[in-house]
């Protein structure tokens, strides 16, 4: 298995110790060769509107849409989440793939970033300290998407086959739990 992690901008080296802790071969993808040498994505946390921008003229971004509708794995973090999306402030989301409406920013500035403890029950997590950065909030779900933890009432945690997306940071915390999960899709 390679999983690649999309690095034209963002955190993704915040996933490294935890790919290597899994004993998963990883690989850093910028362009559309790196592309098709891996087996699944993660599309960090980061400035989306900027990766959407590189993904565009990279060329990337329609063969990125293909392979996630062929049936590759990927997981969307924050940034990621909000790329994956089918609709994003009102306007069709960049890859169209996660059966969501978000909003971004929708908990407020980089000040109002927080820490809240959720419920994760298909990780086994009653009070996991979930990051919130500048964080979307998803408004509305497809048919077919599951949501796997909530803040309040508000899904952070979603899946929808073997797409996953969540609006919180995984990969600031020493466990590998979400990775492991990932994995497995």
């Amino acid at each position: 298995m390679q999983v690649g992690l999309l690095g034209l901008q963002g955190a993704f080296l915040d996933h490294i110790p935890h790919l290597a802790r899994c004993g998963v071969a990883y690989s850093i993808v910028r362009d559309i060769q790196g592309l098709t040498r891996i087996d699944r994505l993660i599309i960090p946390g980061g400035e989306s509107t900027v990766m959407a921008k590189f993904l565009v003229e990279f060329g990337m971004l329609a063969p990125l849409r293909e392979r996630i509708g062929a049936g590759m794995p990927v997981w969307g973090v924050c940034a990621g989440a909000i790329l994956l999306a089918e609709q994003v402030d009102g306007q069709p989301g960049p890859l169209g793939a996660l059966g969501v409406q978000l909003t971004r920013n929708a908990y407020g500035r980089q000040i109002a970033s927080d820490t809240v403890s959720i419920q994760v029950p298909i990780l086994g997590l009653d009070a996991y300290p979930a990051i919130f950065i500048r964080a979307p909030r998803i408004d509305t779900l497809a048919a077919g998407v599951t949501v796997q933890a909530s803040r309040q009432n508000d899904p952070v945690f979603v899946q929808q086959g073997r797409i996953m997306a969540t609006t919180f940071h995984p990969e600031l915390h020493g466990d590998d739990l979400f990775h492991r999960y990932f994995m497995e899709l």
